[in-house]
């Protein structure tokens, strides 16, 4: 089973949309959480989506089609959760192959760790981490604007916030050991049990979008 994460970074470039649609549709990822996403990308293989409300135009200039986030599956979505802000993180419990995975995905601060929202973001989002993870198995994914092993892009308050958040709640990173990545997928330490994970990076030369895409894959071990 796989699970992938990518800012597509607004589809600033429309030319690249083929392009795009091709990478997604040859990954396969059975549930695929798109961030800065932008209805123009049409993904019709996927049977199921949710994702985050409209954007106001201003101050961003948000066309009609933009989200912020986008879920897709393979497996069916059973329903979804309210998260703290709609605009900014949605929230969906999906059937998958291991059981039931309640997916966050979500944008922690809209332009970055300096953003005036990161802080605001992170200690909401991390209210929503906790009282979903006593409902069941929590996959938290998406664009934390942290980098994890490395120098690339972090704050200190981000990155030791979120590593005792997900020690608190059980969830393991499963991405942090990636370099120059701050696109992570977060899921939680009971749902993995006896299964071996393989990761796959793919934009890697962020010619398509300014960050690299995440896939997570999952079997059964040995």
């Amino acid at each position: 089973m796989k699970i992938a994460t990518w800012n597509i970074d607004r589809l600033k470039t429309k030319k690249n949309i083929p392009v795009i649609t091709e990478i997604i549709k040859e990954i396969n990822a059975d549930i695929l959480i798109l961030t800065e996403f932008n209805n123009l990308l049409e993904l019709p293989f996927y049977k199921h989506k949710t994702e985050t409300l409209p954007l106001p135009r201003q101050p961003y200039n948000y066309a009609e089609t933009e989200r912020r986030v986008a879920i897709f599956s393979h497996f069916p979505i059973n329903k979804t959760y309210k998260t703290y802000d709609a605009e900014t993180s949605c929230c969906a419990d999906i059937e998958t192959v291991f059981g039931e995975l309640i997916v966050y995905g979500t944008i922690v601060g809209i332009t970055g760790y300096a953003d005036a929202n990161f802080k605001s973001d992170f200690k909401s989002q991390i209210e929503d981490i906790k009282s979903l993870s006593q409902l069941g198995n929590l996959c938290y994914t998406g664009d934390l604007n942290t980098s994890f092993c490395d120098n690339f892009y972090f704050t200190h308050f981000g990155r030791d916030n979120f590593n005792n958040c997900f020690k608190q709640n059980n969830l393991k990173n499963i991405t942090k050991n990636i370099p120059n990545t701050i696109d992570h997928i977060v899921v939680n330490k009971a749902f993995m049990t006896n299964l071996d994970i393989e990761i796959t990076e793919w934009n890697v030369d962020l010619k398509l979008s300014d960050h690299k895409g995440i896939c997570v894959n999952f079997k059964i071990g040995n």
